[in-house]
């Protein structure tokens, strides 16, 4: 990888040579639960995990106009689905309680924003970054929006085509610039992981550190990413699978996020530097075993 394929986000520094930067998905796992938030921002500061994320919409620009008033059963009785998106976005007091509460864990967060207006809401706290979700790949407006505020951008390139991620990158560059392979699957079968991806993109994207941001059910496959030379990692986290939401199913309790962190340690220490020598603890075995020198 290119030297210069590095971003520093927060005090952290993503690329090679640097250690794997782990992100624990809160998304909306959290279902509108500061009490839920919390436990899972003490669980990744637990973990040893570099950051929390979160999405954060305005319903009304992304919920479609059509769908604002269909009623469904959720877990806080039968509402609209325009009420239901409100009931799981934290306002700015609850976001300046997240930032106040991660600054007393020394943990970074910041979030997927997936509408203009909700970058401008999320520059009152200055986040480290920007994500930009799958979905969001094509939306070259936001991803501008985005990129404007100065800050480093991740991309996600789940349900996209190596043209549109050529898109993406066409309107914000490189500088400042993650990628992560994804497949938008939730939870995601071992046969769309295409974990060879993130080879492919890091050739054909010296110049930005490239992650991985799966939705799978398991760790191994993560681990196999940072081995395949993943910079960052990013998995969504929950309480318990079995709570109510789409996305909690693929996601990692934490005491796999725990285990998750600590394997990735082991990994990054294990792959070393490529460089063929002999260890001072194999003296012993080479002076006992070896027969011809």
């Amino acid at each position: 990888m290119s030297e210069q394929a590095s971003v520093k986000v927060g005090d952290k520094t993503i690329g090679a040579n640097h250690p794997v930067f782990v992100i624990a998905e809160i998304g909306i796992n959290h279902n509108g639960s500061m009490e839920n938030a919390k436990k899972m921002i003490d669980g990744a500061a637990l973990a040893g995990c570099d950051a929390v994320k979160f999405q954060k919409r305005t319903p009304e620009r992304c919920v479609p106009k059509d769908q604002w008033g269909i009623e469904r059963d959720t877990p806080w009785g039968r509402m609209t689905y325009l009420d239901y998106r409100y009931k799981v976005e934290f306002d700015e007091s609850e976001y300046a309680e997240i930032d106040r509460y991660c600054k007393e864990k020394g943990m970074l967060w910041f979030a997927s924003c997936w509408d203009e207006e909700s970058v401008d809401f999320l520059e009152k706290f200055s986040p480290p970054c920007y994500k930009a979700a799958s979905a969001s790949l094509t939306d070259l407006d936001l991803l501008k929006k985005k990129k404007n505020t100065g800050r480093p951008l991740m991309l996600s390139t789940g349900m996209s085509t190596l043209d549109q991620l050529a898109g993406a990158i066409e309107a914000v560059g490189t500088k400042d610039v993650t990628i992560a392979h994804a497949t938008s699957t939730y939870p995601c079968p071992m046969d769309q992981l295409n974990l060879r991806m993130i080879e492919k993109l890091r050739e054909a994207y010296p110049a930005c550190p490239i992650g991985y941001s799966g939705h799978e059910v398991g760790l191994a496959t993560t681990w196999v990413a940072v081995a395949l030379g993943a910079t960052w990692v990013e998995r969504h986290i929950t309480l318990d699978r079995a709570m109510w939401g789409s996305d909690q199913a693929a996601s990692v309790e934490i005491g796999g996020l725990m285990r998750l962190v600590s394997n990735i340690r082991d990994i990054e220490v294990a792959l070393g530097d490529g460089v063929k020598r002999v260890y001072e603890q194999e003296k012993k075995a080479m002076a006992k075993l070896r027969r011809v020198k």
